[in-house]
């Protein structure tokens, strides 16, 4: 059965021309990018085309590119380099949202003895600006705030973020990686100092991504050792990968408008046809300001984890929540801190698409879901409609 893959957010499917690219440079082109001769040296070469088009992507210099293992490493290094560079400084600010790569990296400069604050969001998932305002003093070392949930597809207000702390000379990075390649970008237009990418989330494979850092942001970096990425980033430098998510920013640039008309007009029949088949149903969510792929669904009076798994026979892949916290049994840090319902958190469930989702796989995921939710609350020790006052406090520290 090929499954009806609905989780693009955890990761997406490796793009046939990202796998062609990146093959010859796991058999044949094995050199070391690094090594004075020929044979490695030519690598050193399409290292540096794959550097440009990631810069393309994001309408950076190929130059403030900085290849890394994945987002997470990103934006440790981010985070990571803004409190070496600004040892003087000990407060940071982030959103109680945040990825946990962001999130557990705060609670660890917070056991080093540094005030972390953490931006509150509305019902709607939206970031409250006035305690974001309210926050700024002038012992911040660095502000790091999404560029849009990954559980939510909420985007933040970057631009507006990012000139405050400009004329505030405060440095300000961004964790795109759910939003580079699904929504233009350019950081020349854009205030803010860092910005965190990874391959996994445009259709190039796992193990690959990419910190931008804007010419002149002092820098430290993370994996200390040889010269690679001019001194940047140590270790050899992973080609096939690297090669892999340069083709695949190509890919993203040359069709991201006609692939978020693409996804979006799914994700509006998905969502308009569940909400009016599935009784006590809920977005999740600003339904204007977010993403183009992603849906955030509340079926109340169920469990997400039962959804899923009813939905797994049918070959419907989705998730719970973040990918990356969805093996813990609390349920989600961003719909506890948008003060979604009890009765509504836990069955909470996140669709997210790609340029390679059909409008009949929209159509079977709507004619299964209906019959799902109902027998799953006729088995509800709640049972439907029965109301449940209690909320989950929500907290980030």
């Amino acid at each position: 059965m090929k499954p009806i893959y609905l989780d693009n957010n955890a990761t997406a499917a490796v793009a046939p021309e990202v796998t062609e690219a990146m093959l010859p440079y796991l058999q044949e082109f094995y050199g070391n990018p690094s090594s004075m001769h020929t044979f490695g040296g030519q690598l050193h070469r399409k290292v540096e085309v794959a550097r440009a088009q990631v810069a393309a992507l994001i309408g950076a210099e190929p130059g403030e590119i900085i290849f890394t293992s994945c987002g997470s490493e990103s934006d440790n290094t981010a985070l990571m380099s803004a409190a070496e560079t600004f040892s003087g400084k000990r407060h940071i600010i982030t959103t109680r949202v945040e990825h946990p790569a962001v999130l557990n990296f705060a609670k660890h400069l917070a056991r080093k003895g540094y005030r972390v604050t953490y931006i509150p969001v509305d019902s709607q998932g939206r970031l409250d600006m006035d305690s974001f305002y309210k926050s700024l003093d002038d012992n911040v070392a660095v502000v790091s705030i999404m560029h849009a949930n990954n559980e939510t597809g909420v985007i933040f207000p970057i631009e507006e973020i990012g000139a405050t702390l400009r004329e505030r000379g405060i440095l300000f990075h961004t964790d795109a990686v759910q939003t580079v390649g699904k929504i233009p970008i350019n950081v020349k237009e854009m205030p803010l100092d860092m910005l965190s990418l990874s391959g996994h989330k445009l259709h190039a494979p796992k193990g690959i991504g990419a910190l931008y850092v804007r010419k002149g942001t002092r820098f430290y970096p993370y994996l200390i050792g040889g010269h690679q990425e001019q001194g940047r980033r140590a270790g050899t430098e992973n080609v096939p990968s690297i090669i892999a998510i340069g083709k695949a920013c190509e890919l993203a640039l040359a069709n991201i408008s006609q692939e978020a008309g693409h996804v979006a007009k799914l994700r509006d029949k998905l969502e308009k046809a569940l909400l009016a088949k599935c009784e006590d149903t809920r977005i999740n969510g600003d339904t204007v300001n977010r993403l183009p792929n992603t849906t955030n669904i509340s079926f109340e009076y169920v469990e997400g984890e039962a959804i899923l798994l009813r939905i797994d026979r049918h070959g419907i892949c989705a998730s719970s929540g973040s990918a990356c916290t969805s093996g813990a049994l609390e349920p989600s840090h961003v719909l506890r801190a948008m003060g979604v319902p009890y009765t509504a958190i836990h069955g909470s469930i996140r669709f997210s698409l790609s340029r390679y989702n059909t409008e009949a796989e929209i159509d079977k995921v709507i004619e299964l879901m209906p019959p799902i939710i109902k027998e799953l609350r006729s088995l509800s020790p709640f049972g439907r409609g029965k109301s449940v006052a209690c909320s989950i406090p929500h907290s980030a520290e």
